[in-house]
C-alpha cells in the first residue's frame, strides 16, 4: 500500500528537493523506496548515513547521477549536511533531485535556519489513520476539506478498524502485524531507542531516567491542561528544566502540544497547553486514548493542509475559567473553523460545544464518539475521521 503523501512527494520532486520527516519508524524509508521505485526501477540510489559504507559516498557526493532521484536517509546526523545538499542542489539539482528523510531531528534542524529556503518542500509523515487505511493510501478526496459539513460520510468505516487502531496503534509495523503482544514489545524498544539514543544526539540531556519518568507522567495527564509546576514537584527539578525536556520530546516527535485558544473570549485559559503522543498507544486505555487518537488525526489534517495544500491550519482547544471546555478547535487561516469534542462513551451532547460555537462564531461543530449510533449533534468516529487524511 502506498502512503497518503506519495503523490504529493512525487509531484514536488519534479521541481525541488523534498525533506520527509516524522517520528521514528513511522514509514519514511518505506515511502522513500516506493518513490525511488517509481523514478528508478532498475538502479535506485539509496544512501543511509547509518551504514558506514555509505558515509564516504555521501561526504564525497560519490553516487550515480543516472537516475532522476536519489534518497539520502538519516543524513542530518552528518554535521555538514545542510551545506552538502544546498551545494548539490545549486550545481546539479536540475539533473537529479534529492529526497532527504529523517526523524524529528531533521525537522528540528530544518527549522534552525533559512539557508535552504526555496530549495525544498517539507512533508511530515504521520501514522496510519482511519481515512488513509480506508482509501488504501490515497489522500483525501478533492474538495472534501473545504466543506467540513461533508466529513460525516454516510457509510462508516469498518467498526473493527477503530478498535484495531486503539489496540495496535497506527505505526505501520505494529498495525500490519496485527499482534497486540508484538505491538507492546515494539513500543518498549522504540521508546528506549528514542530516549537513550535520539535524545542524547539531539540535546545535552543526560538524565534519561528522569525524562523517561516525565514521559510516564505526561501519559497520565493526556487530555488535561498541563501543570508544569506539578511535574516539577514530582520530578524534583526546576520549572525551566521540565519545559526544556518537553521541548526536546516535541522536537523528537514523541509528543505534541495543543495550546489554548482565546481570541476575543474573556476568562479563558491562555497558557496551559495539553500534551498528546504521536503514538496514541502511550495514553491510558479508555477516554484518554480515544481523545489522543482523535488529536493525532486532527494534527495529521493540519499538517496535510500546510504541507500539501499550502493553507494555514492549527490545532487548539478552548476552555474558560468556568471549566467549560471543548477538546479541539481547528483554525483555518487563523480563524475558528471546526469545533470537535471527543467522547469514548455515549453521553449527551456537551453544552460547551454549542456555547463556544455561538461565542466564537464557528461554522462547524461535532461531538465524535468511539461507539454508539448517529444522533443529532453526535457522529461516530468511523464516519467523521474517514474523510480526513
Amino acid at each position: 500500500m502506498d502512503r497518503y503523501l506519495y503523490n504529493a512527494v512525487v509531484e514536488d520532486l519534479k521541481q525541488k528537493m523534498v525533506f520527509l520527516t516524522g517520528p521514528r519508524q513511522v514509514g519514511k524509508t518505506t515511502l522513500a523506496l516506493q518513490v525511488l521505485k517509481h523514478h528508478s526501477p532498475n538502479s535506485p540510489v539509496y544512501l543511509n548515513w547509518d551504514r558506514p559504507e555509505h558515509r564516504k559516498a555521501i561526504r564525497d557526493l560519490d553516487w550515480s547521477r543516472t537516475d532522476r532521484v536519489a534518497v539520502l536517509d538519516e543524513i542530518h546526523k552528518y554535521s555538514r549536511w545542510k551545506t552538502l545538499v544546498k551545494g548539490f542542489f545549486d550545481t546539479e539539482g536540475r539533473t537529479q533531485r534529492l529526497l532527504v528523510t529523517g526523524s524529528g531531528k531533521l525537522e528540528f534542524y530544518r527549522r534552525g535556519g533559512d539557508s535552504l529556503a526555496g530549495r525544498y518542500q517539507g512533508y511530515r509523515l504521520h501514522p496510519l489513520s482511519i481515512g488513509e487505511i480506508v482509501r488504501e493510501g490515497r489522500g483525501p478526496d478533492a474538495g472534501v476539506l473545504d466543506e467540513p459539513a461533508s466529513w460525516p460520510d454516510r457509510k462508516k468505516a469498518p467498526a473493527d478498524l477503530l478498535d484495531s487502531l486503539l489496540v495496535l496503534g497506527g505505526f505501520p509495523e505494529t498495525f500490519l502485524r496485527g499482534s497486540s503482544r508484538q505491538a507492546r514489545r515494539w513500543r518498549l524498544a522504540r521508546r528506549e531507542h528514542v530516549l537513550s539514543q535520539d535524545l542524547r544526539d539531539l540535546s545535552k540531556i543526560r538524565e534519561v531516567s528522569l525524562v523517561e519518568q516525565l514521559v510516564d507522567l505526561l501519559a497520565e495527564r493526556v487530555a488535561a491542561p498541563l501543570s508544569v509546576n506539578s511535574l516539577r514537584e514530582d520530578l524534583q527539578v526546576d520549572h525551566k528544566t521540565v519545559t526544556s525536556w518537553i521541548d526536546a520530546l516535541e522536537r523528537l516527535q514523541l509528543v505534541f502540544r495543543v495550546r489554548p485558544y482565546a481570541g476575543s473570549l474573556a476568562r479563558t485559559l491562555r497558557k496551559e497547553y495539553k500534551v498528546y503522543f504521536w503514538d496514541w498507544m502511550e495514553a491510558p486505555e479508555g477516554g484518554a486514548r480515544f481523545e489522543n487518537l482523535v488529536a493525532g488525526h486532527l494534527l495529521k489534517l493540519c499538517h496535510w493542509m500546510q504541507d500539501v495544500e499550502g493553507r494555514r491550519a492549527e490545532l487548539r482547544y478552548v476552555r474558560d475559567r468556568e471549566k467549560r471546555e471543548v477538546d479541539f478547535l481547528l483554525l483555518r487561516e487563523r480563524r475558528p473553523w471546526v469545533l470537535i469534542e471527543a467522547k469514548s462513551g455515549t453521553g449527551p451532547v456537551e453544552k460547551a460545544l454549542g456555547y463556544f460555537q455561538e461565542r466564537l462564531g464557528v461554522p462547524h461543530a461535532f461531538q465524535v464518539t468511539a461507539s454508539g449510533r448517529d444522533r443529532k449533534g453526535v457522529v461516530p468516529a468511523t464516519r467523521l475521521l474517514k474523510a480526513l487524511p
